[in-house]
């Protein structure tokens, strides 16, 4: 049976209307956000709110206010215990501008996706609004912009370094990567009365003079400060490198960044959400729609209505990625019931129409893989556990994988499940009972991979393995005939990455031509705040040996290397170029 449309106060409260329905006569928390709010597990102000509602407390939403105008968050008047920022699902500046610095014509997460409805650094101008329209009341940062720019970071946009985005913010602290563990921590402290915010993992503080001169960091790693970061942009390499191998909650260590008089203090990361946690979360009253405030199409939503997220984290560490930053290389999947729980949920929803459109995560094929189980993986800091080669502690989850997808398949009412998340050609090779079963059940047609590139000294910049691709492909095209279907790959390809030159492009370039393959799209290069890529980016070394390499900076060179994976005239095209974003 179709269930009917919800009304509004189903969902969070947007208005003091809203909060008088629910008999509320303050909030506990404040939650400002950049993107349109959508209740869906894939949308982070969403998930914290929820989180937070259930843990006991009354959170409205004020999404994407008008920054110009202070009473755009008053509305709902002050909040009992903090106010909490995110810039949205995206960096605003990725939202904002294309890799050639030019605004962009779309905002995906706004209605009908409206271009400038969040400013540039979201995160640090809805902080200052929060601070200057309720005095006194905490800020908390959260989502991707505040993980990935939690210390000096290379901004592309402005061509410059940055400070830690708390420097600007002047929020009292940070949460980084999926922070439902650390936000109820500090709602509870704060409920309490308890000021001191310190120690809780997967946080950062900034603290001032005067308490950095009476702390005690013998216990730290000390990183690059922000004073020789800008003397030498050279250690931006070592300061990634530190960070990304302290990017474990089970051996990483506390960090600590001097700014002047005062120090940057990070706490290693939370740990990841146990299995039960994780199925609890998704349980949680999602209403998988826009509030009924919108009346426009939100394209970031439309594009993932009917996908179910089934697991977090992601093992390979790419080094143009802020996947490991954020959600970590530790993966947890939901249990096999939860997720058919959930499609059963999805295939009684009045707007659904048969297609499971994605079973899917940072990469779909890691559901049901394992690591961190072993007292090996506990004590190690490697940023990627399937690169340069797999781990022998890596756990493959091929079982736990295939009964997932046949459940789906035979749920009442489900015409179709797709995969349209990114997969992992290495391991699906190593899985080829899935494989076959990914191929003739799972493809709508085509298949997205992400081969990034065909040359083996990027590849190996990338973090990505050299060789899968023609062997994914020839075993794709295999098992399409044995299934008696047409079906085609659409590969996707990263041009100007640091160490590529035209030459390292010909290698794609000649593939293509031999081929007569039409690429749909090509992801042009843009450096993301504190990932490996962006460090080789800025200080023109390779990640791993030190040693100088070719950047690509000006646009003439971008537009030749992308010109480079143009079709011949002879063949048509509807080539797209976009922003690698990930």
């Amino acid at each position: 049976m179709n269930r009917p449309a919800p009304e509004s106060s189903a969902f969070l409260p947007m208005t003091r209307a809203e909060m008088d329905v629910r008999q509320w006569s303050e909030l506990d928390v404040l939650l400002v956000t950049g993107d349109a709010y959508v209740d869906h597990p894939s949308f982070g102000a969403a998930v914290i709110g929820r989180v937070l509602e259930a843990a006991g407390y009354r959170v409205g939403i004020v999404a994407q206010p008008d920054w110009r105008r202070i009473d755009s968050i008053q509305g709902m008047g002050r909040p009992r215990l903090f106010c909490g920022v995110t810039s949205g699902n995206l960096d605003s500046m990725v939202s904002n501008y294309t890799a050639a610095r030019h605004k962009r014509k779309e905002d995906a997460y706004s209605e009908w996706g409206t271009p400038g409805k969040r400013p540039n650094h979201a995160t640090v101008v809805y902080a200052q609004m929060c601070q200057r329209a309720f005095p006194g009341v905490p800020v908390v940062l959260g989502g991707m912009e505040a993980s990935m720019r939690r210390v000096a970071h290379y901004d592309y946009w402005e061509d410059k370094l940055r400070p830690s985005i708390l420097a600007d913010a002047k929020a009292d602290i940070l949460v980084y990567g999926m922070g439902e563990t650390a936000v109820r921590e500090i709602a509870a402290r704060l409920r309490t009365g308890k000021a001191d915010l310190g120690g809780i993992p997967g946080t950062v503080r900034i603290l001032g003079a005067r308490e950095t001169a009476a702390e005690d960091f013998d216990d730290c790693i000390i990183l690059p400060s922000w004073e020789e970061l800008q003397e030498d942009k050279q250690l931006l390499l070592r300061l990634t490198k530190v960070v990304e191998a302290q990017q474990t909650p089970f051996c990483g260590r506390r960090m600590v960044q001097r700014d002047g008089r005062r120090a940057v203090l990070l706490e290693p990361p939370a740990a990841p959400l146990p299995v039960g946690e994780l199925d609890a979360l998704y349980e949680l009253p999602f209403q998988r729609l826009a509030h009924p405030a919108y009346r426009g199409e939100i394209p970031g939503f439309a594009t993932i209505k009917d996908s179910i997220i089934v697991s977090r984290g992601c093992a390979g560490g790419c080094a143009f990625c802020g996947l490991g930053f954020h959600q970590g290389k530790f993966l947890t999947s939901r249990s096999v019931d939860s997720v058919h729980k959930e499609i059963r949920r999805l295939a009684e929803a009045e707007t659904f129409h048969g297609t499971v459109s994605d079973l899917g995560g940072p990469t779909a094929n890691l559901y049901g893989c394992q690591n961190g189980h072993t007292a090996a993986c506990r004590k190690c800091h490697r940023p990627s556990c399937l690169w340069p080669k797999l781990c022998p502690y890596f756990s493959l989850g091929e079982e736990q994988i295939l009964q997932l997808l046949r459940g789906a398949r035979e749920t009442p009412g489900i015409s179709h499940v797709f995969i349209q998340s990114g997969i992992r050609m290495d391991v699906a090779l190593r899985t080829p009972e899935y494989f076959r079963e990914l191929v003739r059940s799972h493809v709508s047609g085509h298949l997205k991979v992400a081969p990034e590139h065909l040359h083996p000294d990027v590849l190996r910049r990338m973090r990505k393995p050299a060789g899968d691709f023609e062997k994914f492909r020839e075993k794709f095209a295999e098992e399409s005939a044995a299934a008696g279907k047409k079906q085609y790959l659409v590969p996707y390809f990263i041009s100007s990455y640091p160490g590529c030159t035209e030459a390292e492009m010909g290698a794609v370039e000649q593939f293509l031509r031999k081929e007569k393959w039409n690429l749909q799209q090509v992801q042009d290069f843009i450096p993301l705040p504190m990932t490996p890529a962006t460090a080789m980016y800025v200080t023109g070394l390779d990640f791993n040996t030190g040693t100088p390499i070719p950047v690509v900076r000006n646009a003439g060179d971008r537009e030749r290397q992308k010109r480079a994976l143009r079709p011949n005239p002879s063949r048509k095209s509807r080539i797209r170029f976009t922003d690698s974003v990930a």
